[in-house]
């Protein structure tokens, strides 16, 4: 069994990734469904929620069907994300997670998400006074460093874990990497490895086989994977990996009727959460792989 403070999860639990636009309520109810063991919100801007800016506000959404679910919020300013803290509770989630991780220029330029990596001593502070600031368990997601020559993730995981967090997720690139090259577990497996440690330690990065799945957890030793880019648009990758793993088999891909009713199904609850203009916009993206086998074939009179 793997615990984040008092929450109970399966041996190897499967995470659903918080992504901008992506993991939202009506794509986490699909995960849920398909066997996510735990699932996070998109991440939301601290300075958006004090400013209670709309398209903050409404990420905070959460629904009993999702639980345990996580909030996750990102900043520099401790003071914003101190009252964001307070904001986040209201929603009365399991989890509040803080996003170290996230790469894109935009958020690193205000030294939030990866940006913070360059300050590992404003990272554990503003982490230790957001931790005594809840009694909600408070996670942590980042990457192995801002650079090749700056991976430091074996001090930062212990350092932490000793302000209080209760679980850590590591995406297996730098900053500088983006999302190029392939994700390294290895230091992941070294943040395991600390003697140390005694909370979870959460792989991300690259997951996207059933092997691969298996690999983190019995070559690497890791507690549980965070799904990312293989769930968008296939939230059946949960219940292919968890099949995989008590049955040494590949199940069956989804069948065609189901991929339509998922794409179907996600469309319906996203233009009712959303509204129809971005509801439909928003779920764009994930059509490709929901109908990924679908092939148009030409009738007899060769007409498509």
């Amino acid at each position: 069994m793997v615990k984040i403070g008092d929450i109970e999860l399966p041996d190897f639990p499967l995470l659903l990734a918080p992504m901008e636009d992506v993991s939202d309520p009506p794509f986490r109810a699909l995960c849920k469904e398909q066997g996510a063991d735990v699932v996070y919100t998109e991440f939301i801007s601290s300075e958006g929620l004090i400013r209670d800016a709309a398209k903050s506000t409404m990420k905070l959404d959460i629904y009993e069907k999702e639980r345990p679910v996580g909030i996750q919020i990102f900043g520099a300013n401790l003071d914003s994300m101190l009252k964001s803290v307070e904001i986040v509770e209201k929603s009365n989630p399991d989890i509040i997670d803080i996003n170290f991780g996230c790469p894109v220029k935009k958020v690193v330029s205000k030294g939030a998400g990866a940006g913070i990596l360059k300050d590992i001593d404003l990272m554990v502070s503003l982490t230790e006074a957001m931790v005594k600031h809840t009694k909600l368990p408070v996670t942590v997601k980042t990457r192995l460093g801002w650079d090749h020559d700056s991976i430091k993730i074996v001090e930062v995981a212990e350092r932490l874990q000793d302000v209080g967090i209760k679980s850590i997720a590591i995406h297996g690139r730098t900053r500088a990497q983006m999302y190029k090259g392939e994700a390294d577990w290895r230091p992941i497996a070294d943040v395991k490895n600390n003697q140390r440690m005694h909370i979870p330690v959460f792989g991300n990065g690259d997951v996207n086989s059933p092997e691969k799945a298996i690999l983190m957890r019995d070559e690497y030793g890791l507690d549980g994977a965070m799904i990312g880019r293989a769930s968008i648009g296939y939230p059946w990758f949960f219940r292919e990996v968890k099949h995989y793993f008590e049955t040494g088999t590949h199940m069956a891909k989804p069948t065609m009727e189901e991929r339509i009713d998922a794409a179907r199904r996600h469309l319906k609850m996203s233009v009712d959460w959303k509204g129809e203009r971005l509801g439909v916009f928003e779920t764009r993206r994930h059509y490709a792989n929901y109908l990924e086998e679908f092939h148009i074939l030409k009738n007899t009179d060769n007409v498509w």
